[in-house]
């Protein structure tokens, strides 16, 4: 059964930095079949996708680059979202997901895809 389980979430002040955590577990990811990524909902909008690794390859939204990177630790089935310089428009529900980096909805831009398996989200909190 795959878990994937965000931590790492908190209230901060504007631009300070946080890293959050996604443990994954029952998944066999690592190499270029597998893929994961992070997501945010602000309250009152839909889920965006920001960041997405496949293998060791990076996939960034334009309006998150820069500020924040995401990152494998495969000694402990972890992928990170490190994320600095936070802004109160960061304040959203962040989430992990992954699959098996088939064709789908969620858009980077160098590919869509469909994300099979979901964390819970851990919350974030900016404030001016």
């Amino acid at each position: 059964q795959v878990h994937l389980v965000e931590s790492g979430g908190g209230s901060v002040q504007a631009g300070r930095s946080l890293r959050l955590s996604c443990a994954v577990s029952g998944f066999t990811y690592g190499g270029y079949g597998s893929c994961v990524a992070w997501f945010r909902q602000a309250p009152g909008k839909e889920r965006e996708p920001l960041a997405h690794i496949r293998g060791d390859d990076a996939t960034y939204q334009d309006f998150i680059r820069g500020r924040f990177t995401i990152s494998r630790d495969d000694d402990s089935n972890t992928v990170h979202l490190q994320m600095a310089d936070l802004k109160p428009e960061d304040t959203a529900v962040y989430t992990c997901a992954a699959g098996w980096c088939s064709s789908g909805s969620w858009c980077f831009p160098r590919g869509c895809y469909e994300y099979n398996y979901w964390g819970q989200g851990t919350q974030v909190n900016v404030t001016a």
